[in-house]
């Protein structure tokens, strides 16, 4: 039965209207001991090209769009013999809907909650993280051509673009999934994707306390920290959950503030809702109009922000975070990779370097030990796990030397018989010096915390 998305014509029973965009083509590994369905498939896409009306297939539903697929498909596959049961039919018809309306192949994995990252090698190969391991899938495309078409849905859904003058992209996907891509030239192998998955729901301090990546006691002591204006950074290599710890901290920032994010590509999810997100924008094709973070971090500072927040600070915008941070933005926070606290002091220094002010040395470290209170870091474990492994308070100048000094530190105790790893939360004994400023608006943390006998 023609359907309303559909109309007869005198070659068959529907053909499309003017204006319609190309169909491209959906491809799945085969099932074992199953039909090849890849030459099918664009065969099949070529007959729905003259079939649909595409003009109108963003205001259909998905139900509506499997209906009106899968009489088209059956009549298919019944003309051309194709041996394929009821289940590969379903599923045929359902790749087909991806491939019109989303991302084809990449569509199945992306509504998979437990996958974390997708890792696309090529168009032969897909990798995909769960629960910190990564494996590999059946999951592929038809050609490096196809694999090209879904890059150029994703990074032109956002103004971006990726070529062989430009070929290299961060973009982001209607939910706020962070892509990478890159493809020839600079790729030997065919184009390369990276798309770390936006948590449908995210994940909230209580859910990172129950999942052991820091103790109870700990998470109050961040809250309280949080509320009571504490600038701080959270420090970790790729991977170690730095975004979702920032999320999850940020949740305890009070309703009444003004709060601007900037971020390469927006990923961050604040509850709040007085939010402010800006995100850069690269150069165009003669090399002109660029806007980097350090742009967007001097703009900020004119739009009246109580605070300030970076997805990740990597170059001469460290310098203007500092100078935020040190004029009237307290409580701002902001992300960077390193391995232990002294090293993100490190880094920080030399990224207010890359900001080509001309400072010695020490005035550099005045600047961050004036400027950051705690530093958070983060560290992925070798069996997958997450979890925050110090927390640091700075305490200001001795000489040219930042001093800093552990609050809480997590130390590895071996390995249990499943390879987890296997450790524990313990206290320096040492009570943080903003303490008694968070204290004195009234918040409370317990001091318990801070008993190095004390077993989380």
């Amino acid at each position: 039965m023609v359907g309303r998305f559909f109309r007869k014509t005198e070659d068959g029973p529907t053909a499309p209207m003017t204006g319609l965009a190309p169909v491209t083509e959906t491809v799945a590994a085969p099932a074992p001991g199953g039909p090849d369905m890849v030459a099918e498939r664009v065969n099949l896409h070529r007959f729905l090209l003259d079939k649909i009306n595409l003009t109108i297939l963003d205001s259909m539903e998905d139900s509506q769009l499997l209906d009106e697929l899968r009489p088209l498909v059956r009549d298919y596959v019944r003309s051309n013999n194709l041996p394929l049961n009821a289940k590969e039919l379903d599923a045929l018809v359902s790749d087909t809907a991806d491939e019109m309306l989303g991302l084809g192949p990449l569509e199945p994995l992306l509504k998979d909650d437990s996958i974390a990252d997708i890792l696309v090698v090529g168009p032969k190969t897909v990798f995909v993280e769960r629960f910190g391991k990564i494996s590999k899938t059946d999951v592929r495309f038809k050609d490096e051509a196809h694999l090209l078409r879904i890059i150029n849905k994703i990074v032109s859904s956002v103004g971006r673009r990726v070529d062989e003058s430009s070929p290299l992209v961060d973009a982001r996907l209607a939910d706020g999934s962070r892509v990478n891509a890159a493809i020839r030239p600079v790729t030997v192998d065919g184009p390369q994707v990276s798309i770390r998955k936006f948590s449908k729901r995210p994940l909230t301090m209580a859910g990172l306390v129950e999942r052991g990546a820091l103790p109870t006691g700990m998470a109050d002591l961040l809250a309280a920290a949080v509320e009571g204006k504490v600038s701080m950074v959270v420090s970790g290599g790729t991977g170690s959950g730095k975004t979702t710890f920032l999320n999850a901290l940020s949740s305890f920032i009070p309703e009444d503030e003004r709060l601007v994010t900037i971020e390469d590509a927006a990923e961050l999810q604040l509850q709040q809702e007085h939010v402010v997100r800006m995100e850069t924008r690269p150069p165009t094709l003669d090399g002109r109009n660029e806007i980097t973070q350090r742009d967007l971090v001097k703009n900020a500072l004119r739009m009246r922000p109580d605070r300030i927040i970076i997805g990740e600070v990597r170059g001469g915008e460290a310098f203007d975070m500092l100078q935020a941070m040190n004029t009237g933005h307290e409580g701002s926070m902001t992300t960077i990779h390193a391995n232990n606290p002294r090293d993100a002091l490190g880094r920080m220094e030399q990224m207010v370097g890359m900001a080509g002010m001309p400072m010695s040395q020490n005035s550099i470290r005045s600047q961050i030990s004036s400027a950051i209170h705690l530093i958070v870091q983060l560290s992925r474990m070798r069996d997958g796990t997450r979890r925050m492994t110090a927390i640091s308070e700075l305490t200001g100048m001795e000489g040219d030397v930042i001093q800093m000094q552990d609050i809480v530190r997590y130390n590895r105790l071996g390995v249990d018989d499943k390879g987890k790893i296997i450790g524990e939360f313990r206290s320096t004994g040492i009570r943080p010096r903003f303490l008694t400023e968070v204290q004195s608006i009234g918040l409370k943390v317990d001091a318990r915390i801070f008993d190095p006998t004390t077993r989380f």
